[in-house]
């Protein structure tokens, strides 16, 4: 929204492409749980709206026909979308890391069940343990406790050291101190466990205990939900299949948020994970910058360094230690999507012989869940991105590959 809001102030011709049924991405998809929060989501879907931005919102990009020229799904519609001008805001998703019972019902991506009780999902009166690592734990947790849930217990498996060197850089940073201590009288109370994981999840037809690792001891706490996240990783699938450059896991941009790629921008966290903030100052320079305006766009670049240095903070405090690597038995599924168990991937050498192998990271989620599982634990890369990036109707890919825009509806962006 960012992005688009200042393309279009420089007169551009702008059109948003958001996967999400309403604008504001997961931060700010559906009801939002502060003020604040609420009152900066209307402040930028008021300016995408003043600026004339098209959006279409539901849509989801799963391939790319020619150079400038995208292939969505809306529904039973496909889109043909044509720009000059592409900035990419894919964001990020939470990572997840296998043990014991972490496939059976209710055990569930701690920002996946916030996003299904902000849909409707009941949690009042229900126990959930929020476990894995990153800020978005104790937001969960307080997002969760003020619907009614209750948390038992709050794990974090980065240690007490460097959360209080996180706590320290924070200090520099007012605004986030605040928000920090909001989130902690939110949960007060609450038990917080550092150095802590869940070690297996117990129950015969869903969950119903789990069992976590406390500085060293195994404690088993019964449970509606276990709500687990290790911080979060990019999705890089449409950067890379329009032929950015990643480098050290993120898509590699210029100071103006420029990808390798001429005309096609980055913003957000596939640039680097670091939260709402930096993401929509990258999304104004690069707005700024696709629109012409780089002086201008230039003036935004000391509040970024800022943000990127909180982001480098984030990285450092939330790394994942090496004990969760032996958090799988043999027979603990990795890839969910085929069933392929951890021993079977251990006799592999490399992600692309685990995909011929055994067709691990080959099933609906394409690798989105066990590619950066089979990263930590056995250092493995994806090696290509092949369209569909996601899953899309056989008619829709019948058109798109014959290059078919006679569809039941066509739409091309002009400009950005």
């Amino acid at each position: 929204m960012a992005a688009a809001a200042r393309a279009a102030e420089c007169g551009a011709r702008v059109g948003i492409v958001d996967d999400n049924p309403t604008l504001g991405g997961q931060i700010w998809r559906g009801e939002s749980g502060e003020a604040q929060e609420k009152q900066e989501a209307a402040v930028w879907r008021k300016a995408v709206l003043a600026a004339g931005v098209s959006t279409f919102c539901g849509t989801r990009v799963f391939h790319q026909s020619r150079p400038g020229v995208l292939i969505a799904e809306h529904d039973d519609d496909l889109h043909v979308l044509g720009y000059r001008t592409l900035i990419l805001a894919t964001g990020a998703r939470e990572r997840f890391l296998p043990f014991p019972g972490w496939t059976l019902p209710n055990v569930m991506g701690a920002g996946g069940l916030q996003a299904m009780v902000k849909s409707g999902l009941p949690i009042r009166g229900k126990r959930v343990v929020v476990a894995g690592t990153g800020p978005l734990l104790l937001a969960v947790a307080a997002y969760l406790r003020q619907h009614g849930a209750e948390i038992p217990i709050l794990c974090e498996q980065a240690p007490l050291s460097s959360l209080f060197r996180f706590l320290v850089t924070l200090l520099r940073q007012p605004k986030k101190v605040g928000q920090a201590l909001l989130l902690k009288k939110s949960v007060g109370g609450v038990r917080f466990a550092t150095s802590s994981w869940p070690l297996t999840a117990q129950g015969k037809r869903m969950l119903e205990s789990v069992t976590i690792s406390r500085h060293g001891k195994s404690e088993t706490i019964a449970c509606d939900y276990l709500a687990c996240g290790f911080h979060l990783v990019p999705n890089l699938e449409l950067p890379l299949l329009l032929g950015c450059q990643i480098h050290g896991g993120y898509v590699q941009v210029d100071d103006l948020q420029q990808t390798t790629i001429t005309g096609i921008y980055c913003a957000g966290e596939p640039t680097s994970i670091g939260g709402v903030e930096s993401s929509l100052v990258e999304g104004q320079i690069a707005g700024l910058a696709a629109g012409g305006r780089r002086e201008e766009a230039q003036k935004l670049f000391p509040a970024r360094e800022k943000a990127r240095r909180f982001a480098v903070t984030l990285d450092r405090t939330f790394r994942l230690r090496h004990e969760l690597r032996n958090l799988a038995s043999p027979e603990t599924l990795v890839c969910r999507c085929e069933d392929v168990a951890y021993a079977r991937l251990q006799k592999q050498a490399s992600w692309r012989t685990a995909k011929l192998q055994t067709r691990c990271g080959m099933g609906p989620c394409q690798g989105r869940i066990c590619g950066p599982v089979t990263q930590f634990l056995f250092k493995w890369n994806p090696d290509s991105v092949r369209p569909p990036i996601f899953p899309a109707r056989v008619v829709h890919l019948a058109a798109a590959l014959a290059g078919q825009s006679d569809t039941q509806t066509a739409s091309t962006l002009g400009g950005s």
